[in-house]
């Protein structure tokens, strides 16, 4: 029987994090990282993931870069094919690429509520399929990490985003289908549910001191999350600490969702 340490252990481990030049996906990437797999950070902008690359192969942790964007099946399909072929195999797939447009949803325009839906719905769909098609063929169990959000489960508040909600709740449902129909080839899959944590894409309204102050006294322990909080929660979810845990959305929110 394993040991709690080998457990959480994903030495011999290869991983992809989509969306891993900014944000949390640098977070995700160093979490996988610390936690022994060998990461692969994709994004849409090269010179952004090769720095994240670079800062774990720095710090001693096999990495790599490779350019993708999750909104063109073309560059999905080769992201998993360059992985495969480098490392030898796909453990593991963190789909956390992602965008949003705040604002009345009276005045959100179809574009911008397309452009949200292709990267935050569809491109997760096509990474957890191509990564589903790999851990197949090599035979390998694997565990897909879809990025949620508090808002797939509840209305955003201070701050209306209809299209990110929207997105963010399919994809909590998603999550349970996929977990569902892939189980018998030993692919489990969950998502993660971040609260408000600072990043690039909260940067905006976390500079303002009166949004700040509602969405602390909107969170029951009072406060914004760490980044590093989201270490120990992506890692359970990705090694076998969780092996019996499938089509779960585990929220880390402060006790948001628990009002």
């Amino acid at each position: 029987m394993a040991v709690v340490q080998q457990l959480f252990d994903l030495s011999g481990k290869v991983a992809i994090v989509t969306g891993a030049g900014t944000g949390l996906g640098v977070t995700f990437a160093e979490a996988l990282a610390e936690a022994g797999a060998t990461v692969v950070c994709s994004g849409r902008t090269l010179p952004k993931v090769e720095r994240t690359a670079e800062g774990l192969r720095t710090r001693g942790f096999p990495a790599a870069a490779i350019h993708a964007d999750v909104t063109v099946e073309a560059d999905i399909v080769d992201l998993v094919r360059q992985t495969v072929e480098r490392f030898g195999a796909l453990d593991i797939i963190v789909n956390n690429a992602g965008i949003a447009v705040a604002g009345p949803p009276e005045m959100l325009q179809l574009a911008d509520w397309q452009a949200v839906l292709d990267v935050n719905l569809t491109g997760v769909f096509l990474c957890a399929r191509e990564a589903a098609r790999a851990m197949i063929a090599t035979g390998r169990s694997g565990s897909i990490v879809n990025i949620a959000s508090i808002l797939g489960a509840v209305a955003s508040e201070p701050m209306p985003a209809a299209a990110y909600n929207a997105s963010k709740g399919a994809v909590v449902n998603l999550t349970r289908e996929l977990a569902v129909h892939w189980a018998n080839k030993g692919i489990r899959v969950n998502a993660l549910g971040p609260a408000y944590f600072p990043s690039e894409m909260t940067d905006p309204f976390l500079h303002d001191p009166t949004m700040v102050r509602a969405i602390e006294a909107r969170t029951p322990l009072g406060r914004l999350g760490r980044p590093e909080e989201l270490k120990g929660p992506l890692v359970f979810l990705a090694s076998e600490a969780a092996s019996y845990v499938t089509g779960q959305t585990l929220y880390v929110d402060g006790g948001w969702t628990a009002w």
